[in-house]
């Protein structure tokens, strides 16, 4: 019998999860089906109910549902724990066990597919919401030299400092700090500005002519972050088209115990940066 796995949010009809999970399964030979489901914004639980009654395996969750997973799980692994959201769930009977994948995604973007490692390196991430407290514990596990958070509420960005300080050392800065800085290895737009077409408050000196400018949003092509990055001479600029596809294989080893291969895949979904 094929086992049912699905992606849920609200809306839903743009997701790439069905086709990053289909192209998975045939490339590893695994006998599923994955399918995107639409819950009413008040209706989460009751649509994950209905869904593990008819016998589905797993589910991805995406905006904006992330919260009520986290609610509606038995069994919250450390990284979904720290990260106060959830984005994959797998049904074993009763159990609903949670995790959050799209920090180590990012992580395994940044570190397999573009070849720079986190280790060492001076890191500056601009926003302090959900994405990045989901990112906050694979990111201190690479060990980075320097890793600082930028945001507009300075209370916000503090108060990961506090919840993440015994995972690694870190600091929290307002953006009119930036000017002040050092340039860094790698810089991430973790800020929803992308998605309104404008830019973050950050100045131009934060990038190096050497590093990575890195955007959570995808399928934009080039934002004004990437744009503004791209006009200082940065080597590269990537969007976050790997990171979607590499938290998917996670769950999708998670679910299946085997690892896809995630460059074709990648690459089927990339848009130049153009």
């Amino acid at each position: 019998m094929t086992d049912v796995y699905a992606v849920i949010g609200n809306p839903i009809g743009h997701s790439k999860s069905p086709l990053i999970h289909l192209a998975y399964a045939v490339q590893t030979g695994q006998d599923i089906d994955y399918i995107a489901l639409e819950a009413p914004i008040d209706g989460f639980a009751a649509k994950v109910d209905a869904f593990r009654q008819s016998g589905g395996f797993g589910l991805n969750i995406t905006a904006p549902f992330k919260l009520d997973a986290f609610a509606y799980a038995t069994e919250l692994r450390e990284r979904a724990k720290l990260a106060g959201a959830v984005n994959a769930m797998k049904f074993e009977g009763g159990r609903v066990i949670a995790d959050n994948f799209d920090g180590v995604g990012l992580t395994n973007d940044i570190q397999r597919n573009l070849g720079f490692r986190l280790a060492g390196r001076r890191v500056l991430v601009l926003g302090a919401g959900g994405a990045v407290r989901g990112a906050m514990l694979p990111f201190l596990e690479q060990k980075p030299g320097e890793l600082i958070i930028a945001n507009r509420d300075m209370q916000k960005a503090l108060a990961l400092v506090q919840q993440f300080s015994p995972y690694g050392e870190f600091s929290a800065v307002g953006y009119e700090a930036l000017a002040t800085l050092p340039a860094f290895d790698i810089v991430i737009n973790a800020t929803s500005a992308s998605l309104r077409g404008e830019l973050p408050p950050v100045p131009a000196t934060v990038f190096s002519a050497g590093g990575i400018a890195y955007e959570l949003v995808y399928g934009k092509g080039l934002t004004p972050f990437l744009r503004l990055a791209r006009s200082t001479g940065i080597e590269r600029v990537a969007d976050g088209v790997g990171m979607l596809v590499e938290q998917a294989a996670e769950a999708f080893q998670w679910w299946r115990g085997v690892r896809p291969d995630t460059a074709p895949v990648i690459a089927r979904l990339t848009i130049p940066l153009l």
